[in-house]
């Protein structure tokens, strides 16, 4: 088991450009094992993590970028509660890593990092 507090203050030293970028990265990650069916725990756990980052990051983050790490936020919720069917399903699968990864890219979009 993950010891969140130690993780939040260890996000949260980061800057907010850099916090994006690591639940992009996340998203990313979610994109490549969904796609590839490999790793179900190591899916469940990130999808989990990167909702603990939406929730640390939202309040910083100008009211735009807020707005869609909301939407972010119920989309994961959405799939970590089907995660059992979106996994017997190749084609639910394939979908989630579709979506996974247009949240990606648009999470490291608003970071700034790309600039």
């Amino acid at each position: 088991m993950k010891d969140w507090n130690t993780l939040k203050a260890r996000y949260l030293s980061d800057l907010l450009p850099n916090r994006l970028g690591g639940l992009s990265a996340n998203l990313a990650r979610i994109k490549t094992l969904t796609g590839k069916a490999i790793s179900q725990n190591t899916i469940e756990y990130l999808i989990r993590e990167s909702k603990f980052f939406i929730e640390w990051t939202a309040n910083d983050a100008d009211i735009d970028t807020a707005g869609e790490l909301v939407e972010l936020q119920i989309q994961l919720a959405l799939w970590q509660l089907r995660w059992k069917t979106i996994w017997a399903d190749p084609a639910q699968r394939m979908e989630v890593a579709a979506q996974a990864q247009i949240w990606s890219d648009r999470i490291l979009e608003r970071s700034g990092l790309l600039d």
